[in-house]
């Protein structure tokens, strides 16, 4: 638990049952030599007192933005300053809406917009309320931004249901408060002075004004690996197929449709690293209709004639002046086999691959589970949300990328 000691924690509590496991994970977070600092909402406030918290952190409790004798010296400006971890636990559907949506109606929805300290969130709710597609798209806006995600763990709930929704324990939230901090520590400007050109999304390929050939790729892996990347001290440049996904912070991006353009803009970027990892249609109709093709003028059937897409990622690599670089095998079977081929034909240095006929890690899936292979060898990875999986490749990519430039 070195990675806590003398770390300053900025503890917020939102509104929920598990609100009562608080003083004692203010607790264990002290006893590896953690400052804490706890603002508590007006929810929190129902289920936890003021008063027991600083028994607990030996530190006066925060609750109001507007707080007169705070704010004469900006307050919360200074504990947006002091913390080096915001943690929300418990993380109630309420608060997480509000950070997803960017909101700072409340001291502690203001700190987080004001910190630059990195947020993680241990979110405690009902399972059905978990499970609703509100909060699961907030869940992924804030994943995208870089929020670490501390859960939540499954079991029976207060309110006599059983799934997932759990608040993690204290000890759980300490062990991953540490993890993160000792892996920004160690993967900070890991990155500095290298361009990285990272592909993203799909590619579509029009068979005439109305439709066009595609895939289910969401993108949110190579946003990921963008966002990471940034963080550590790269400059990257992030060429993405038409997706809804916001532009990672510090991140020069470039849109385009299909796959012809997607390799011009690859093939004019400035890079020492092309991490391929859009799934980019592997065919284009032939010809390309002027008008809508209606199915009147085929009878019962038709034919579509295709011809090969460029190979983005084997051009750059069997260029005069190739740059490291690392591909991304989506696969329904024979994963491993079907990923060494590629890495061989394509003359790559690292390929990750990774079954998506498993939805839970396939394609649109906030979740990922891949194993890295390269030419002598491989590293799995466990299933994990893919920002914090991101995070881990970059490491793992940088190591081999600066282990052969010696």
């Amino acid at each position: 638990m070195q990675a806590l000691q003398d770390k300053n924690i900025l503890l917020g509590i939102s509104g929920g049952i598990a609100a009562y496991k608080t003083p004692d994970l203010v607790r264990r977070l002290k006893e590896v030599g953690a400052n804490v600092r706890v603002v508590l909402t007006r929810g929190g406030e129902a289920f936890v007192t003021p008063l027991s918290l600083q028994a607990v952190s030996a530190n006066p409790v925060s609750t109001d933005l507007l707080d007169p004798t705070a704010e004469a010296a900006m307050g919360h400006i200074e504990l947006a300053k002091w913390a080096d971890l915001i943690l929300i636990a418990p993380a109630s559907a309420n608060v997480i809406a509000r950070l997803a949506n960017g909101m700072a109606d409340d001291l502690l929805t203001t700190l987080v917009l004001a910190s630059t300290a990195p947020v993680a969130i241990a979110p405690a709710m009902n399972q059905q309320m978990w499970a609703a597609p509100a909060v699961q798209e907030n869940m992924t806006r804030l994943q995208q931004r870089g929020l670490a995600i501390f859960g939540p763990g499954s079991g029976s709930q207060a309110c006599g249901d059983t799934g997932a929704g759990r608040m993690l324990e204290p000890v759980e939230l300490r062990q991953l408060s540490a993890d993160l901090l000792s892996t920004q520590a160690s993967t900070e400007n890991i990155w500095q002075g290298t361009r990285i050109t990272i592909t993203a999304g799909p590619t579509r390929e029009a068979i005439d004004p109305v439709r066009y050939i595609s895939n289910h790729s969401s993108g949110k892996m190579g946003f990921e690996l963008a966002a990471a990347a940034r963080k550590m001290g790269a400059e990257v440049t992030l060429i993405a197929g038409p997706v809804s996904l916001p532009t990672p912070t510090g991140v020069t991006r470039i849109d385009v449709v299909t796959a012809e353009q997607m390799l011009a803009a690859v093939q004019a970027s400035s890079m020492d690293v092309f991490i391929s990892c859009a799934a980019v249609a592997d065919y284009r109709p032939a010809t390309v209709a002027e008008q809508k093709i209606k199915k009147e003028a085929n009878g019962e059937e038709s034919q579509l004639a295709l011809v090969k897409n460029p190979d983005i990622l084997k051009t750059i690599a069997v260029s005069a002046q190739p740059p490291f670089c690392i591909g991304f095998a989506a696969e329904t079977e024979n994963v491993k086999a079907h990923a060494l081929d590629k890495l061989k034909r394509k003359q790559l240095k690292l390929i990750v691959a990774n079954n998506v006929s498993d939805s839970r890690i396939g394609f649109n899936s906030n979740d990922n589970a891949v194993t890295v292979y390269w030419q002598n060898g491989e590293q799995d990875f466990a299933p994990q949300s893919k920002a914090l999986l991101a995070s881990e490749l970059n490491q793992l990519f940088a190591q081999h990328y600066f282990e052969l430039r010696g």
